[in-house]
């Protein structure tokens, strides 16, 4: 496996990243009894979760990430792209999750109109997206970094691990790709608002910081003035017919 995405896969292993993932589960716990598609599903740590009470198909363009992924539950597993997206037929998902991904894809628009074609009625779409503001505050409290949080701020790019430039986009863009579409965003939750700026990396092996710094993510996720700051925002949509 490439260097850079063995390394991304230890780190989601660690408390922090496991957060990440009990924060997100948290937000989608009333999924059950419902066809999932998980599109660009990495690892399959939630393709794998979700798979104990759902039916669920992933999709994931990097054979090195399938074939290391997590698949304790049984699911079913799809090595592509949009061309795999555009095989699957309409109205068949009621659940579609896009997390991490678009940041990193060129057809953002036409991956959206897809979603949307292959969504049940009163489905919903569940879109984790990076947060500019959230990283910025990363790079000066966390890794003390302020010569690029400026370079951010002033429209400058970031790599991450193996998966390349980050290319952001907010609400906005999100409101664009919607356009005249029988779909509203429900809910924007924040994930990551904490616990990824403190230093002592020890402390976050101690079971009872992560269970305090679970409660108090969960507490915020929902309040707007830490929403604008958290690392992630999880971008909540439903069609309505």
């Amino acid at each position: 496996m490439d260097s850079n995405l063995k390394n991304y896969l230890e780190n989601i292993k660690k408390p922090w990243g496991i957060l990440f993932y009990k924060v997100i589960w948290e937000q989608l716990s009333s999924i059950s009894n419902c066809k999932v598609l998980d599109f660009g599903s990495g690892f399959g740590f939630t393709s794998n979760y979700l798979a104990a009470k759902n039916n669920v198909t992933a999709i994931e363009p990097n054979l090195e990430m399938i074939e290391e992924r997590i698949c304790e539950n049984n699911y079913k597993q799809i090595y592509g792209d949009i061309k795999a997206l555009k095989e699957q037929e309409d109205n068949s998902f009621d659940v579609i999750l896009c997390h991490n991904v678009l940041e990193y894809a060129k057809e953002r628009k036409e991956i959206f109109d897809e979603f949307y074609r292959i969504l049940k009625p009163n489905g919903v779409l569940s879109i984790v997206k990076h947060n500019h503001a959230g990283r910025i505050m990363q790079k000066v409290v966390f890794e003390n970094n302020v010569d690029e949080a400026i370079s951010l701020l002033n429209g400058g790019k970031i790599n991450v691990y193996s998966f390349g430039e980050i290319n952001y986009y907010d609400i906005d863009d999100i409101k664009e790709w919607i356009g005249n579409k029988n779909i509203i965003i429900e809910k924007i939750r924040g994930v990551r608002t904490f616990w990824a700026l403190q230093q002592n990396n020890e402390i976050k092996n101690e079971k009872s910081w992560q269970d305090k710094m679970f409660e108090i993510e969960m507490k915020v996720s929902d309040i707007e003035e830490f929403i604008n700051i958290s690392f992630f925002n999880h971008v909540l949509l439903r069609k309505i017919r």
